[in-house]
Parts: structure tokens; C-alpha cells; sequence
């Protein structure tokens, strides 16, 4: 564990020093049974506390009630979250940085989450997700259910934006707990309940992100 603590025990000082109170980071999820809402909030917080400006968003469900209304558990996170704003292109183009919360979905992004990047091409055209900091994190049901390849998903569409992916690495101590994903943090759920460990690891990620969206605007300034 020396090494380990070498490396992560201290933040750098130049991370210290950043200011991102002039950060816009739009936190967009989609959840199921409230896992990726949960890892969305922790973001949020951890991105606020470095002094960015957050909004926490989701993307419109395309399940049909009746399916819905069949699995209570879908139900009452639906519920939950009724009065989270759903996303719209115009918040990605007020984003200075954007973090995505998926579930996994054999391996891929689920429907609803494609669906809504499937309607960037405007934006993508003229330029204006061009230059976005942007990072992602997913869970799924068992420890090899597709976590790694729905982020590098997620990461192959904002290639084709031009944005700058920020994935954590192996920037701090807290990912070791959380699993260890260098793509960003995912999480294992069974019976509705993380195995991992993961609030750090998310909170890092987003302070990251944020931190290295400031960088950006400072160099375009």
C-alpha cells in the first residue's frame, strides 16, 4: 500500500488551487430502479463542492405504462424522480461539462439514453458539442455484466462530438474501493442494493470532470 498512497494519498496542488465556480456540468441519467439517480445526486454533490454550477436531468422514458405499472420497483422510481427535469438539447449546449449515468443494457447503453443522443446531430453539426468535458458511469447486475464496454459506448459517441473525454484513471485511492473501473465508476447491484462501495469514486470523478472543464475554458479564454 505504500505506492498506492504515494500516488493517491495527497491531491495535487494545482487541483486544490482551481476555482470551477464558472462551470455549467449537466448531470444526465437514466434509472430503472434508482441506482443511476443515486450515482447522479452523488455527482452533483461532489461537483458543487468544488463550485460548479449543476443541473441534474433525465432522459424521457420510452417504456410503455402498462410495463411500468407491471414491476413496482420501475413504478416507484418513476415516481421519485416525476419532478426532475428531462433533458433537453438546449442544456447540452449551456453544459461546459457532462457526466452520463447508464444501467447497462447487454452491454450497451439502454434505449431511452440512445435515443436522446440520437438527436444531437444538430448540435453536432454546428459545432456546439464540440470541446464539451465529458465522463460516464454505469451499473449492471453482476461484476462482468458490460460495465466497461456501455461507457466506451457512451465515450464513442462523444468522439464523434469532439468532446474531451475525462475518464478517472486511477487518479485516486477511492477507485480501488469502488472496483477499480478506469473508464468511470460502475457498480454492482443485487437485489437492489450496490455491493460496491461507490460514493467517493463518483464524487472524485465529478470534481475531476469539473476541474478539467475549467482548464478547458481557461485555455479557449
Amino acid at each position: 500500500m505504500g505506492f498506492l498512497n504515494k500516488v493517491f494519498g495527497k491531491q495535487r496542488p494545482e487541483q486544490e488551487r482551481v476555482n470551477v465556480a464558472n462551470v455549467k456540468l449537466a448531470v444526465i441519467f437514466y434509472s430503472m430502479t434508482g441506482t443511476n439517480y443515486k450515482m447522479a445526486k452523488w455527482a452533483a454533490e461532489g461537483a458543487k463542492e468544488q463550485g460548479a454550477e449543476v443541473k441534474i436531468l433525465k432522459v424521457p422514458e420510452l417504456a410503455t405504462e402498462e410495463a411500468i405499472l407491471a414491476n413496482p420497483v420501475w413504478k416507484a422510481h418513476v415516481d421519485e424522480v416525476k419532478d426532475v427535469p428531462t433533458v433537453t438539447l438546449d442544456d447540452l449546449e449551456w453544459a461546459d461539462a457532462i457526466i452520463f449515468s447508464v444501467p447497462t443494457r447487454f452491454g450497451n447503453m439502454p434505449g431511452p439514453m440512445k435515443q436522446f443522443l440520437d438527436t444531437t446531430g444538430g448540435l453536432w453539426f454546428h459545432g456546439k458539442l464540440a470541446n464539451k468535458v465529458v465522463s460516464a458511469m454505469t451499473s449492471a447486475q453482476n461484476a462482468h455484466g458490460g460495465q466497461e464496454q456501455t461507457i466506451l459506448g457512451l465515450y464513442t459517441t462523444m468522439y464523434h462530438w469532439g468532446a474531451i473525454v475525462v475518464a478517472p484513471g486511477y487518479t485516486d485511492q477511492s477507485l480501488f474501493g469502488a472496483g477499480g473501473n478506469p473508464y468511470g465508476t460502475s457498480v454492482t447491484v443485487l437485489n437492489g442494493e450496490m455491493v460496491e462501495d461507490v460514493q467517493a469514486a463518483v464524487k472524485h470523478q465529478a470534481k475531476r470532470t469539473v476541474t478539467v472543464a475549467e482548464w478547458v475554458k481557461a485555455g479557449q479564454s
